[in-house]
């Protein structure tokens, strides 16, 4: 039996703060800031996640190329590096009239033609997609004639889609829109659906649909064969720009085609959101570590 003023158990009459002091020690410990990671140990986390996004980037976004030939002059210029739109295709976007797009052999244009050997260092810039394979045997026109579309190259020229004129300033200086020869140059084509007619910038110098005719596409391109559209020039710098579709494309009575301007819109924005995301996601769950420690 115990009076009122009996106290706890504590030797000197005081309460027993042992437990309390251990508790409050381990929040203090808790509390305290955390030694930065080392940077020599968070560069591999960093580079691993930088190869993800160039793959992820190189596969479904973006791929960066490189002019082999003088065929798109003055548009391109050999050695230009583009960077190439895989995006919209997986959206069920085809080419457009005008465009300029990069699209795999479609049937030995490029026969003939020798494969170079790349070196280890060009095969792991391809793999991340900072260049093209050399194995690859793709190449870049630009569009002409889509599903349904008749071209017509009478003597120099004009050029002629359904019927109407084509206005070609990009075609190199000095070339006729029409090339007058036997090979191919003279022609009046109806493109089938499912395919495009794709024809170089610069006209005397480029092997294109207009001499391929005699192959089992009969010049054609098939759809599937398409990479991408070639939205920038990204290398050399001082040649950097868009390649937009040029405005004879546009005129009236031309043949209506489906529009890919905002699946196009998006697909930066795609690039931008993939490579920022995943980065951002890593430094927030950094950041939390501590605050967890505090619960």
């Amino acid at each position: 039996m115990t009076s009122g003023n009996d106290q706890p158990a504590g030797g000197d009459g005081t309460p027993d703060d042992g437990p309390r002091t251990s508790a409050e020690g381990a929040g203090e410990a808790a509390r305290r800031p955390r030694k930065p990671r080392s940077f020599w140990k968070e560069l591999p986390i960093l580079i691993g996640i930088a190869l993800v996004l160039a793959l992820l980037i190189k596969t479904f976004l973006v791929q960066a190329f490189s002019i082999p030939s003088d065929s798109m002059q003055n548009t391109l210029q050999q050695g230009d590096r583009v960077l190439v739109d895989k995006l919209t295709p997986w959206f069920g976007s085809e080419p457009e009239r005008g465009e300029v797009v990069v699209f795999h052999d479609p049937d030995n244009w490029l026969a003939g033609e020798p494969t170079p050997t790349p070196n280890p260092v060009q095969k792991v810039l391809s793999w991340i997609g900072l260049m093209p394979s050399a194995e690859e045997k793709d190449l870049i026109k630009r569009v002409i004639g889509v599903g349904g579309d008749t071209v017509e190259c009478k003597g120099s020229g004009p050029l002629k889609v359904n019927g109407k004129a084509l206005n070609e300033p990009y075609v190199y200086p000095g070339n006729t829109p029409c090339s007058v020869d036997e090979q191919g140059g003279q022609f009046k084509v109806k493109v089938p659906k499912g395919h495009i007619w794709v024809m170089g910038d610069h006209r005397q110098n480029s092997r294109d649909s207009r001499y391929n005719q005699s192959d089992r596409n009969h010049g054609m391109v098939p759809v599937d064969k398409v990479v991408g559209r070639a939205i920038v020039k990204a290398w050399p710098v001082n040649r950097w720009g868009t390649l937009p579709i040029p405005d004879t494309f546009d005129q009236p009575g031309l043949g209506r085609q489906s529009s890919a301007a905002a699946s196009l819109t998006a697909a930066p924005q795609g690039v931008a959101v993939a490579a920022i995301l995943p980065v951002a996601l890593w430094r927030r769950r950094r950041a939390d570590r501590p605050e967890a420690a505090n619960r």
